[in-house]
């Protein structure tokens, strides 16, 4: 299948990176979002991400045109009904999800495949909502999303071999490195991932150590490009508070409770760099300047 429309939904962190990097992969994409503020600051960071990469020689002008010139911003769902593949790239909330999957079954076209971009929820009970649950998949990516070569293609019990053949297609496409990973929750990565960033709350709320120690422990002695706390901030501490919950609940782990420090952050807007305050403290650049020591105390 020639994939010439992509359609993505949702236009925060994660939905305007994949709209990005499909637009660098040559693929036309459309990014809908129900606000006109959403949709404008989508379109800002993209322009802005392609002026630096012009800026630094990784790109031409000329190029950043062409690819931006690929990208289009609506309020209009109805616009996905000639994509090929459409991604839900909304916050992480299972009530939200399913209701996007099914206002997406009733614009969409009948060929069309439907994927999550979902890090904890079932794609079997999201499948379920839909009248042809074969063609849902999952299609988990990382954060940043241009940068990460990682995709987590997600198979739900309904899951048919045209969607997943398709997500993986698209992909690869993208320049995506893919692994696959049966339907249980938090997939492969995070159910790793998640435990190591909790135990890095509960060290810092503890005062084992400071934020920067446990953040270059990691990076020079176990050689991780971002401690977990700067991973945190990078991704949306209100993200992995969700992804948490849901993980605890399902699973009934303990490793897998959210450290009360987590939710005392959310509670206080201290979110990471969307919120220019998380662990750390943010420019209005999103550069780090110092560690937050109002969660020290």
């Amino acid at each position: 299948m020639a994939i010439q429309k992509v359609f993505v939904v949702g236009s925060g962190f994660m939905g305007t990176g994949i709209a990005e990097n499909a637009a660098t992969s040559g693929i036309r994409v459309v990014t809908y979002d129900i606000a006109d503020p959403a949709l404008e600051r989508s379109r800002r960071i993209i322009e802005k991400n392609f002026a630096r990469r012009v800026s630094k020689g990784r790109m031409t002008q000329e190029d950043a045109d062409a690819a931006i010139g690929l990208i289009s911003w609506t309020k209009d769902l109805k616009e996905c009904a000639d994509a090929d593949v459409i991604i839900e790239a909304v916050s992480e909330n299972q009530q939200l999800k399913a209701k996007i999957i099914k206002d997406i079954e009733a614009n969409a076209a009948e060929n069309a495949i439907i994927a999550s971009n979902t890090s904890s929820i079932s794609i079997s009970f999201l499948g379920g909502l839909l009248k042809d649950p074969s063609r849902m998949v999952g299609m988990h990516f990382f954060s940043p999303v241009p940068a990460i070569p990682l995709m987590e293609i997600v198979r739900g019990l309904q899951t048919g071999v045209k969607a997943k053949k398709i997500a993986s297609e698209l992909a690869e496409r993208m320049g995506k490195k893919c692994i696959q990973s049966r339907d249980e929750p938090g997939f492969l990565i995070n159910r790793m991932l998640l435990p190591m960033l909790n135990e890095a709350c509960v060290l810092v709320e503890r005062h084992v150590g400071t934020i920067e120690e446990i953040d270059e422990g990691m990076k020079l002695g176990l050689n991780h490009p971002m401690g977990p706390l700067e991973l945190m901030d990078m991704i949306g501490i209100d993200v992995e508070l969700a992804v948490m919950n849901v993980l605890h609940e399902v699973i009934g782990d303990s490793k897998y409770r959210p450290a009360q420090l987590i939710r005392r952050m959310v509670d206080a807007g201290y979110l990471g760099r969307k919120s220019g305050i998380g662990f750390y403290i943010y420019d209005e650049d999103g550069k780090k300047i110092q560690p937050n020591t109002y969660i020290l105390k």
